[in-house]
């Protein structure tokens, strides 16, 4: 199958690497679609978006961009011509003169949200009890342990920077709400969504359905996929 020179570009978030997309890149390439997951620093937004530049400069042709949680505020803030659509994944879509921190702590925490705060360093960790708690709670023992094993921290500066016009009030976009999400409020996503005039769909999954329910993350990147594909041969 032919999508007409659009490939995919993954971007992972906080407490998490390019590999939380493991099981999204095999279906994807299976259907024909030239995928790679991008690996950010998390050490500044600015950083992350440069880093996603250069991953985004790798591919030929037209570029899905694909944002998991913090990452959707990086995948809002990049400028490539090569950018055609965007899908948020369980994500946060800030508004320009919004923080992350602005948009996350928007509604009250699940009861099973872990609380969270900076080390001397300015880097925030997911206490390993918030992998099975929260960040992946359908997920098996086994991917709690990996997942908790492999995370990276997000820095402070990634968070509290106000984001500039963001790159959904300017193209397509498509959001998947996580129903079942511990980390980020529904009602935040729902609320993002919206005035995004995003694609919707609504899904009883967790915050990290990139590992506990892939199909679901599948079929929506490929919805998009097939979308602006199709918009290309009509032009």
């Amino acid at each position: 199958m032919s999508f007409n020179g659009v490939s995919v570009v993954l971007v992972h978030g906080a407490w998490a690497d390019g590999s939380s997309w493991s099981k999204v890149i095999g279906p994807l390439r299976h259907a024909g679609v030239n995928v790679i997951a991008a690996q950010l620093p998390l050490t500044a937004l600015a950083d992350d978006v440069a880093a996603l530049n250069r991953t985004i400069d790798r591919v030929e042709g037209g570029v899905v961009l694909v944002g998991h949680a913090y990452a959707g505020a990086v995948i809002g803030e990049v400028r490539n011509p090569k950018v055609r659509g965007l899908v948020y994944v369980a994500a946060l879509a800030p508004d320009e003169g919004e923080t992350v921190a602005a948009v996350f702590g928007r509604a009250e925490p699940h009861a099973q949200a872990p609380a969270i705060s900076p080390d001397g360093s300015n880097l925030i960790w997911l206490p390993g009890e918030a992998f099975a708690n929260a960040f992946a709670h359908r997920a098996t023992a086994q991917e709690q342990a990996v997942l908790e094993a492999v995370q990276r921290p997000i820095s402070l500066d990634n968070i509290t920077v106000e984001v500039k016009r963001p790159l959904w009030r300017d193209l397509p976009s498509w959001f998947l709400i996580a129903e079942e999400d511990r980390m980020i409020a529904p009602e935040t996503q729902r609320f993002m969504a919206e005035r995004m005039a995003a694609r919707q769909v609504s899904k009883p999954v967790d915050h990290t359905p990139s590992v506990t329910a892939p199909d679901e993350v599948v079929d929506i990147v490929l919805d998009a996929v097939r979308t602006l594909s199709d918009q290309s041969d009509a032009a």
